[in-house]
């Protein structure tokens, strides 16, 4: 079992910046053998998407819509962050932190609960 806890979210001014953190714990068989780690964010209305994606070999993806303003790393996998930097309005989100394990099509799926992101005047 691994369990992840996002935190850091909160209100920001447009231009600002924040980092989020998900917090990873459990199985360290389960931590050490995960494929990729990721954020994803979520609006009512709107499907989950995937903002940024990093895998076992430190590459990192992004959307289209983040890159160059974001930055995904990790900490010995004990940490993941998400570093944004130029706000806008519509990264206004819940910012969920995502695991996959190393198993192809059969790998597990963990997410955690989520942090509320307000980017306003």
């Amino acid at each position: 079992q691994v369990q992840l806890v996002e935190s850091g979210g909160g209100l920001v001014q447009p231009g600002g910046s924040l980092r989020l953190s998900c917090a990873v714990s459990g199985s360290i068989f389960s931590i050490v053998n995960m494929a990729s780690w990721a954020w994803y964010r979520q609006t009512p209305g709107k499907q989950r998407e995937r903002v940024a994606s990093i895998g076992g070999g430190g590459t990192a993806n992004y959307a289209d819509s983040v890159r160059g303003r974001f930055t995904i790393s990790r900490d010995n996998a004990k940490t993941v962050f998400l570093q944004m930097n130029s706000l806008r309005p519509e990264d206004t989100a819940v910012y969920y932190c995502n695991a996959r394990g190393s198993g192809g099509a059969d790998a597990m799926v963990y997410w955690g609960k989520g942090t509320l992101v307000t980017v306003s005047a």
